[in-house]
């Protein structure tokens, strides 16, 4: 049999527990017991969640921070998700007279679990079903199922109901609500069955890593490269630590027109913002380690590298391989329209979420490549162009400067679907990779067929709370080192210490890793082209 798969995960074990309206320390201590490897919590996943229904488990807290350091000697992490049975069904026949609940005549049925308490209004059908309303006659256990004491709720007295047809053996039961008199002496309660289901992984142990070595000539000819007042030539390199920072911003002068000024000094104010300088040499390596990072984090499909060492190298299962568990619709670039985000996103949040409208206070963001930006524009223009408003160039900031220096252009970038959402299309570079594959990945009108995936990570009001940076928080640092040989790496030309007589230096950099974990695939909807070379899609 097939080893269920989540996220990615492996599958560990199921755990199985009964919470009822009677709850004593022994069921709190088997839900909450501790367990390595570290242990995220369980995940309340979006899909299961139909507030028409009410949600069955509110176990988890979809709130935190975005990064979590994992506190384990393997880099191992787990995570559970819960499971819950079937709603409770009709056992066997009980009644079989032909007049069942006529005159308000109390009956018996059999039902699967002990999931009603008394007082319930319970029914096989919630549109046109009878409704059935439990006694206070004791409920009692009787082989695999529960007797139930009810009688029909109804305005008519020679109503009764054919248990032949409604109530035969698998006929699901529903709660409709629950009804009490003045002079009722017993009170609803509830049973549920459910359970966890849990999966584990690994951050993984394999280093980004990259070095390069100076010869003692290429070394003095550096420095002999100086500038007019004396100082070495320097990259200056700017770095966010914003979680929250628009995933479209690609430098400072970027972030200075989408952010604002005030946004930047605050920044650097509290730190979150900051700016170093260093040699083009030692900047291109460390953009080297960074890029090999977020490359794999991006588009790794995960494993391991056997070695001779005691343990394998491990590698992270990246973000996009992931969101293969996640809602996905597949597209046809001659019939893309705005009708594709209408229909997925109501698909997303019927029975979820209460709907308002015209103009909801719902922001969704949705990433997207080069590609995709433009068929939005598109799309969002002949919408506007079609709804017969009168627009003035001028008024929007289309037409710029005066007279004889005119410039002219807009672009659509967001839009309202009354009733759900306010969608806003934002770019991501990470869309149009320049190393594609002319089969899996080909070039459609100038842009690669990724570049027209829209993806939004967390459909849901919890905007920040969905995507997960797990690093070691043993080792997450980037180690950079050097040898010195005939020549010193930091400048000086006597009283150095040397590793050995090869020829000038050589620096080294390493950093170890991290994952991203996707907590909550169903919460993601990703919208991609069809492949016109395969048929498939990414």
């Amino acid at each position: 049999m097939a080893t269920p798969v989540l996220n990615n995960g492996i599958f560990l074990r199921d755990t199985s527990y009964n919470a009822s309206s009677h709850v004593d320390s022994y069921h709190l201590t088997n839900m909450l017991r501790d367990a390595d490897p570290l242990d995220l919590g369980p995940v309340d996943l979006w899909a299961m969640t139909q507030k028409v229904e009410m949600p069955l488990y509110q176990m988890s807290s979809f709130g935190g921070k975005n990064v979590i350091n994992v506190d384990n000697a393997k880099g191992e992490y787990k995570w559970q998700t819960p499971h819950v049975l079937d709603l409770p069904y009709i056992v066997d026949l009980v009644e079989t007279a032909d007049n069942v609940g006529a005159d308000g005549q109390t009956f018996k049925i059999k039902i699967s679990r002990r999931e009603f308490g008394h007082g319930d209004i319970i029914t096989y059908d919630k549109f046109n079903g009878l409704e059935m309303y439990i006694t206070a006659e004791d409920i009692l256990p009787l082989g695999e199922g529960f007797l139930y004491t009810v009688q029909l709720v109804n305005n008519d007295n020679a109503q009764t109901l054919d248990t032949g047809t409604y109530l035969k053996p698998g006929t699901k039961i529903f709660r409709k609500g629950s009804a009490r008199g003045e002079y009722g002496e017993r009170f609803s309660d509830i049973t549920t069955s459910a359970g966890f289901r849990e999966f584990y992984n690994f951050v993984g142990g394999a280093e980004a890593h990259v070095h390069y070595s100076i010869s003692s000539r290429a070394d003095l000819m550096l420095k002999g490269g100086m500038n007019a007042d004396g100082s070495v030539p320097v990259t200056e390199i700017w770095r966010s630590f914003d979680q929250n920072i628009d995933p479209s911003v690609s430098g400072l002068e970027d972030m200075v027109q989408k952010m604002g000024k005030d946004y930047v000094k605050g920044a650097m104010k509290n730190g979150s913002l900051s700016r170093t300088f260093m040699t083009a040499m030692e900047a291109a390596h460390l953009s080297k380690i960074a890029n090999d990072i977020e490359q794999y984090l991006m588009w790794g499909q995960g494993g391991r590298v056997r070695q001779d060492g005691p343990d394998d190298i491990r590698l992270s299962v990246g973000l996009w391989k992931q969101l293969d568990n996640s809602f996905k619709r597949v597209y046809n670039k001659s019939n893309f329209n705005l009708d594709l985000f209408r229909s997925e996103i109501y698909n997303f949040y019927a029975g979820k979420v209460d709907f308002q409208g015209p103009d909801p206070k719902r922001q969704l963001i949705v990433q997207t490549g080069m590609g995709g930006m433009r068929m939005v524009n598109e799309a969002i223009k002949r919408e506007a162009v079609n709804s017969g408003l009168v627009i003035q160039a001028a008024d929007i900031g289309a037409i710029t400067s005066k007279g004889m220096d005119l410039g002219f252009g807009f672009a659509y970038t967001s839009y309202v679907i009354p009733f759900l959402a306010n969608v806003k299309f934002v770019l991501n570079p990470a869309f149009d990779n320049l190393h594609t594959n002319d089969i899996e990945n080909p070039i459609i009108d100038g842009f690669p067929l990724s570049s027209y995936s829209f993806i939004i990570f967390d459909i849901t009001d919890n905007t920040n709370d969905n995507i997960f940076l797990l690093k070691l928080s043993w080792d997450n640092q980037l180690k950079w080192f050097y040898q010195n040989g005939t020549m010193d790496y930091m400048g000086r030309t006597q009283g150095f210490s040397s590793s050995g007589n090869f020829n000038g230096y050589r620096v080294m950099m390493t950093q170890t890793m991290p994952a991203i974990w996707v907590k909550d695939p169903t919460k993601v909807l990703k919208i991609v082209m069809r492949n016109p070379v395969t048929g498939g899609s990414l």
